[in-house]
């Protein structure tokens, strides 16, 4: 389900331009896919670095002047999910952090329509996410989508984050899946490489991960991208 880069503008998908009898396993994403990215990019691009600013008696600009270059030497590696890796760095409880901004945690619309949906067609529904386990535990005990998947698997339990090209070889050794009858849903682009190339055969990329902030620009491009799970329900 690649498009071509050369489009102008980005297609929706509907339920036709999924052939849902040809996927018996869906992948699904947690940060930005199932469940709003604001929360996250409001705890890393604000609330953590105001309490890092009052540890250090140092503005918030100041404070951010100093996190952002640690945290984007580490994007896309398995240090930079890993809340135990920051509390370390920082010196500070990340996870009790993120309990102090729990109430931005959000499912996005449609989700547990389609959750349902998709296990009702008989379909086995996985959770497969870059989120350490502290901050997995935090959201599932908050918005209760546990009951609505066959299996969570958290990236750190492999030692590898999902860009990682061997992430899928090993994720496919715990949870057994065809590549030819896999739909992998995710926000990250880098993901959704690193699955294509693995030969993950349905992917769709999530165009607007965060509500509060415009949909990405250019999303659809470069694969398939959806608005909301209400498009893509399945019915056979």
């Amino acid at each position: 389900m690649v498009k071509s880069p050369t489009e102008e503008t980005r297609a929706a998908v509907s339920q036709r331009d999924i052939d849902w009898p040809k996927v018996d396993t869906v992948l699904l994403d947690m940060d930005g896919t199932l469940l709003d990215l604001h929360f996250d990019n409001y705890f890393w691009q604000e609330h953590l670095p105001r309490r890092f600013a009052e540890k250090h008696g140092i503005d918030v600009g100041e404070a951010k002047t100093r996190l952002e270059p640690r945290f984007d030497a580490l994007r896309h590696t398995i240090q930079w999910y890993c809340t135990d890796h920051w509390s370390r760095e920082l010196d500070m409880d990340i996870a009790l952090l993120k309990e102090e901004v729990a109430h931005l945690i959000a499912v996005h619309p449609h989700v547990v329509e389609f959750l349902h949906a998709v296990r009702r067609h008989g379909r086995r529904c996985v959770l497969v996410t870059n989120a350490h386990q502290s901050s997995l535990s935090l959201k599932m005990r908050h918005t209760r989508l546990g009951v609505h998947l066959d299996r969570i698997i958290s990236a750190h339990e492999l030692g590898l984050p999902k860009e990682n090209d061997t992430f899928w070889r090993h994720l496919q050794r715990i949870e057994p899946f065809n590549r030819a009858t896999t739909l992998l849903i995710d926000d990250n682009l880098e993901v959704l490489r690193s699955a294509r190339r693995f030969g993950i055969a349905h992917l769709l990329e999530v165009s607007h991960p965060d509500s509060r902030r415009a949909p990405r620009a250019g999303a659809g491009a470069e694969f398939d991208a959806i608005d909301s799970f209400r498009d893509i329900m399945p019915e056979s």
